[in-house]
């Protein structure tokens, strides 16, 4: 990948690469079979983390390091939990009852994708006029006798997920697609005023500096792994109330420690109060404006810790008529124009979770730069990422790919690492980033959600 490329993605996203970093990216798109730099995009955004850790690592006293990364290794990372392997097997997502989550047909000709969430697939198939015994012919009649526009806005007022698949032009001429427009996919924002921070001693860029991760599937818990890799004391705080995939937490947990805290009780949620106040960064991906009733909101916990550093991520902004619609990786794409652009037929779903990973790649990057901001001029600091944004990013970067020509992945062998974990032995992607002083990795094995205490560790 040329360094113009790398420069220019770069500036898509509202960040400069300096011209003294000393970086590589091997290969170029088209890797997967797309129109999307599913390859380049993904390496760039990871070229950009090595920048600002190597900042940090020399605001600590260490020297220059050189960045490479393997855009082969980036596209496998956008897809990375398909690449976990425990004591062998592929440990397959299961959802129970009829399966929603899907592109479907409508009335008009155009196409909706549904999806059941965690708990909202009753909600879908009531909507529907269908309960669990519904097969996919039945959900696919269903949703052919209702119009598109029509279907989404039952759903939405229900706060269900759903999305009709837009075109691009459909999405930048609809006013929260024209608002998102109007901003990177990347924001950093002061919000609060706090003396500088200067960073605690260490080995490693983010020796010392605790993160509060609360986040699921996979975006959030994306971005802690990241700063996990790169030293940082992470501690994943899951309820013991909300439903995950271990799938996802096996591949998401890498360099972090686990504990629950139940925000329902409220001596738990005063141990997560004094955990914010220890902490450095608290990075949350529940939907918009639920944990500010909870008094866990970005200006909150400047007030409660000035100097924190808030990391949200959602699916479709912060602001807007859109902001408290719920979302996952499928609607961001379907909502934006890429599924309609990846599709040949009919709209498709790209062949990687690429916001989703892509997304906790950006809202890592916010976090250094907010990190390094802290430590020279102070002040508690707002970082917002969104799915939707990162779909436009990539659609930005172009849709020119010829797919014919994508010759996959390869033998990613080379790429994944094994080791005996709380869960049994796991084979796993490697980062993809390379460091030349300060090698990406994670220290930590990986261990059930729930499985430790809910305290950060002594500087």
């Amino acid at each position: 990948m040329e360094r113009t490329a790398i420069a220019r993605a770069a500036e898509l996203a509202g960040v400069r690469l300096d011209p003294e970093t000393d970086v590589t990216i091997d290969g170029e798109d088209p890797i997967l079979p797309s129109p999307f730099h599913l390859g380049e995009g993904p390496a760039a955004v990871l070229a950009l983390v090595g920048q600002e850790a190597d900042r940090v690592w020399r605001m600590r006293g260490g020297k220059r390091q050189a960045l490479r990364v393997d855009a082969r290794h980036a596209a496998a990372s956008l897809e990375s939990y398909r690449h976990v392997t425990l004591d062998g097997e592929w440990p397959a997502m299961v959802r129970p009852g009829p399966q929603v989550t899907a592109i479907w047909e409508c009335a008009d000709g155009r196409y909706v994708h549904l999806h059941g969430s965690f708990t909202q697939t009753p909600g879908t198939l009531a909507e529907l006029g269908l309960d669990d015994t519904a097969t996919p012919d039945d959900i696919a009649a269903a949703v052919k006798r209702r119009g598109s526009w029509e279907l989404e806005d039952a759903l939405a007022a229900k706060g269900i997920c759903v999305a009709v698949c837009r075109t691009r032009e459909e999405w930048l001429s609809h006013p929260h697609g024209a608002l998102l427009a109007s901003k990177p996919p990347l924001e950093v924002t002061k919000i609060g005023d706090a003396p500088p921070e200067p960073l605690p001693e260490g080995p490693r860029p983010l020796s010392g500096v605790r993160v509060l991760d609360l986040t699921r599937v996979l975006a959030g818990p994306t971005c802690a792994r990241t700063l996990a890799e790169h030293g940082a004391d992470v501690l994943h705080i899951a309820s013991p109330n909300l439903p995950t995939m271990a799938l996802f937490e096996m591949d998401t947990g890498h360099g972090k420690r686990q504990a629950f805290i139940d925000l329902e009780d409220p001596a738990q949620a005063e141990t997560l109060r004094g955990l914010v106040r220890e902490a450095d960064v608290f990075s949350q991906g529940f939907r918009h404006g639920s944990l500010e009733r909870r008094g866990f909101g970005a200006t909150q916990l400047a007030e409660l810790r000035p100097g924190i550093i808030y990391v949200s991520e959602n699916a479709f902004g912060h602001e807007g008529p859109w902001a408290h619609r719920p979302g996952w990786e499928q609607l961001a794409q379907s909502t934006t124009g890429v599924a309609v652009t990846q599709g040949i037929d009919r709209p498709t779903l790209a062949p990687a979770a690429m916001n989703d990973y892509t997304t906790g790649y950006f809202s890592a990057l916010g976090t250094l730069i907010a990190l390094q901001r802290r430590a020279t001029e102070g002040g508690s600091w707002l970082v917002r990422v969104s799915l939707s944004q990162t779909s436009m990013w990539y659609q930005r970067l172009g849709f020119d790919l010829d797919r014919e020509q994508a010759p996959g992945l390869g033998d990613i062998a080379p790429f994944l690492q094994a080791r005996e974990t709380g869960y049994g032995a796991l084979k796993y992607l490697r980062p993809p980033l390379q460091m030349s002083e300060t090698p990406p990795h994670w220290e930590l094995l990986d261990t059930p959600i729930g499985s430790g205490e809910p305290v950060l560790l002594a500087r």
